[in-house]
């Protein structure tokens, strides 16, 4: 990795930069620093009905007009609504609707953020026909045809004979997904939340895994990873390019699967990466709207 400093077009952030194959050079960018970007590149945008929140992190937040959604690629959200399942994702409560101004006004979904990883999967994956092209799921190492499902609850075993049934982002197939954009990291727990999982230390060398002080870091992949075994599936990671600090994160954890035959289905892959495989229109509209592929 090369360090150095660099600027991306007119009016966005500085920030490290690093050498990828083939000269390719991708810039570093911090949680907080992509959020600006991808809000200042939605601003710029000006496309559909959206308001600014205010605060240290402000984001961009988008509203459905006579059945568009400036959030979504206009394709991908007729079938959204189409599929009820689907449809229902878009319900997926926002958090920070304090921070937005007439916040009393209407409610607003998780979805509607600019800066929001669901939106972005479900924008790639449901629009029309890339699931059918073989270059696409040769890519992600998927058959041709499958329908994903989005926040999958898998059944995770626990010592007491229960399950934990926390969702995960997006099941294709034996394949689950967790997106991320601008999330700061995988979130963070208590180690004794980590005794409850019945096959925690067959998969895991426990005493590897990132904890300091009694909390573990990355907790939410260490969770996925018991999905996958559990499932008999693979698990996928899926960020940002420009975030070398979560590709880090997910690394720790690989490290420490004890489990040789699960860990060759464990992956990681950027939406840069992805974005070779799309059509043009999806590739400009990620250039666009996130600066991913410029």
């Amino acid at each position: 990795m090369t360090g150095g400093r660099g600027r991306i077009a007119d009016g966005m952030l500085d920030g490290d930069v690093r050498v990828m194959s083939r000269g390719r050079v991708e810039q570093i960018l911090s949680s907080a620093q992509l959020r600006r970007e991808i809000g200042a590149r939605n601003v710029a945008r000006g496309e559909g009905e959206f308001e600014v929140s205010y605060g240290g992190s402000q984001s961009v937040i988008y509203q459905e007009t006579e059945g568009g959604h400036g959030n979504f690629l206009a394709a991908s959200y007729v079938r959204i609504l189409a599929n009820p399942e689907w449809k229902r994702r878009l319900k997926k409560s926002y958090t920070a609707s304090r921070f937005v101004p007439r916040a009393g006004d209407r409610r607003r979904y998780e979805l509607e953020c600019a800066s929001s990883s669901d939106a972005l999967l479900m924008n790639l994956f449901c629009y029309p026909g890339l699931l059918r092209s073989g270059r696409f799921c040769a890519l992600l190492g998927v058959e041709t045809g499958l329908r994903p499902q989005f926040g999958f609850r898998p059944a995770i075993p626990l010592q007491d004979g229960r399950s934990d049934r926390t969702e995960i982002d997006m099941r294709l197939g034996g394949m689950l997904v967790e997106a991320k954009l601008t999330e700061g990291d995988f979130q963070r727990a208590p180690m004794r939340l980590l005794t409850r999982y019945r096959d925690m230390e067959e998969v895991f060398a426990v005493e590897e895994l990132p904890v300091v002080d009694g909390v573990v870091k990355s907790y939410q992949l260490i969770r996925c990873v018991l999905a996958a075994r559990a499932s008999g599936g693979s698990f996928l990671v899926l960020c940002d390019g420009r975030r070398p600090d979560l590709e880090e994160r997910w690394f720790e954890v690989m490290r420490a699967v004890r489990d040789a035959a699960l860990r060759t289905r464990l992956a990681l892959m950027t939406w840069q990466e992805l974005g070779v495989a799309l059509p043009e229109r999806v590739r400009r509209f990620l250039e666009e709207k996130y600066g991913i592929g410029e």
